[in-house]
Formats: C-alpha cells, structure tokens, sequence
C-alpha cells in the first residue's frame, strides 16, 4: 500500500487504552465499544480511533461456533478449562484472549471515501509490520491452515501464525480489528481449541467445514522473535508507529451521546449470548 494511500496517515489520532482494565472487563464490553466507536465514525463524530484491549483467560466464539452439534458441551470443557466464553456479532471462529495477547481495533470513517474490505485489512497488515520492523523478519500475510480462526489475512513469521485480522462495519463505520499473540505459548492456546472442536462437533458431519487444528503452526511473537516481549512493551511501538503517521495523538473518554450508543449496543452482546446460553 502507498503511503499516499495509506489510511494510517490521519490528521489525528484518537487512543484508547483498555489494555489494563483488569478481569471484571468483558469482551462483551470490548466488542459493544467497538460497534459504538464504529457507528460515530460512521457519523462523523470522531476522529479515526486506535483501541488497545485485553481480556483475562476468554473464548471468543463466532457465529458459526454457534452451529456446533454438542455447543453445550465444549462450552462446559472450556469453562472446566478456567476460560469465559462469548460469542461475538461478528463472522469468523474461536480465538483465545488472555493476558498475553493484544487486540488493536482502528476505527474509520466512510464519510467522504469508501474504504474497500482489501484496504482495512493492508492497513492493518502495514501498521504491524511497521511496529515491527527492527526485527527484519518477513510477516507474511496469508492462511494458516491449521490454526484456529484461520483467514486469509492470517499473520505469520516462517509459517507460524501470531495473529489474526477481521472487520466489522456499522453504517459508515469500519473497524480492523486484530489479536496478537505478544507472549505465552501458541500452541498451547491452539491445543485448547482444538479439543474444544473435538468436544463440540465430536465428528458429526455438518455444513460447514470447522478447522481441523494443528498447535504446532501457531507461536507467539515472542516465541518467534527469540525475545520476550510485554503488552505494554508492544502498545508502546503501536503509539509510536501511530505518531510516525499522524500530527497528533490524543486520549479522549466517551461522550454523552457514546456512552448512550455503548449501552445500547452491550445490551444487544448481552441479549445475544443469553440466547445462546453463553455467561
């Protein structure tokens, strides 16, 4: 992507950090402050938002998980596993978010230019491989077969995966969303998946095709890197990218009229999950 055509080239950046909240904060609540970051900038009411967000030992499921013949019960297996489970408004499968992974969402608008599925996710692919760049290794940007949630943006060093990018747009709002696995062990994280699937679709033939998971192909970026890495350590070279790009970062809390959308759209998550019998 040029840099001309770059979205990460903003007048203004807003930060939002949620990466410290602790364990009361519910991915339900990350991705109801998405959906409502999402609808103003559709509306023009903020600047092009970056939001930093951790959550403790959860599974986020996607609507197809939803399908899976014996739900129930891999659900079961996760929770005996320690893990919180949600399922998100969104497309895609399981993911696991612990406190050793990082989720960045970029917020744009739509206002004045249409923003092409192709370009969030180049834009996204950008700012990562920017943010590390020191380490002069090749981040490729292409499926996994094997990992969980694979896609074809999957993110990989040397054939092992560390993170995953999605989208979610709401009028005339976007939103890029990617997990990094910053450290801790990936194939770990994808062992636990895997036998959630084993559990829940416990080899009943079904419609769509869930992965077949193979830890082996996904690591952490400090794994793959050879140097142990923080959250906040990778949230400081998010910033800094983020500055290369802009004139100005600022930190704004939610307005009146935002924090009337957030509650809107958390008890929408909320209404969702308690149908599907998810805490």
């Amino acid at each position: 992507m040029n840099g001309k055509d770059c979205l990460l080239k903003q007048t203004m950046w807003r930060f939002i950090d949620q990466s410290s909240v602790g364990p009361s904060f519910s991915a339900l609540q990350s991705f109801a402050m998405d959906d409502t970051l999402c609808h103003v900038s559709g509306l023009g009411l903020t600047d092009a938002v970056a939001r930093a967000w951790v959550h403790q030992d959860t599974v986020v499921l996607g609507i197809q998980d939803s399908r899976l013949p014996f739900l129930e019960k891999g659900i079961d297996y996760l929770n005996e596993m320690g893990q919180s489970v949600i399922i998100r408004n969104s497309g895609g499968l399981a993911v696991v978010l612990d406190k050793g992974v990082l989720n960045i969402s970029l917020v744009f608008t739509e206002e004045q230019r249409k923003i092409e599925i192709d370009r969030g996710y180049e834009t996204m692919v950008t700012l990562i491989r920017d943010m590390f760049k020191e380490y002069d290794q090749n981040i490729e940007a292409k499926e996994i077969v094997g990992s969980y949630c694979p896609g074809s943006y999957d993110l990989s060093i040397n054939g092992k995966k560390f993170a995953g990018i999605s989208q979610r747009r709401i009028r005339k709002g976007v939103a890029v969303q990617i997990y990094l696995c910053i450290n801790g062990s990936g194939s770990k994280r994808a062992e636990m998946i895997k036998h959630f699937y084993e559990i829940a679709k416990n080899d009943v033939e079904t419609k769509f095709q869930y992965p077949t998971i193979q830890p082996n192909v996904m690591a952490s970026l400090s794994e793959l890197l050879g140097v142990e890495l923080s959250v906040q350590e990778v949230i400081q070279k998010l910033l800094q990218s983020l500055h290369e790009h802009s004139e100005q970062i600022y930190t704004k809390p939610l307005s009146e009229k935002e924090s009337e959308m957030y509650q809107l759209y958390l008890k929408r998550m909320e209404e969702r999950n308690q149908i599907i019998g998810c805490p």
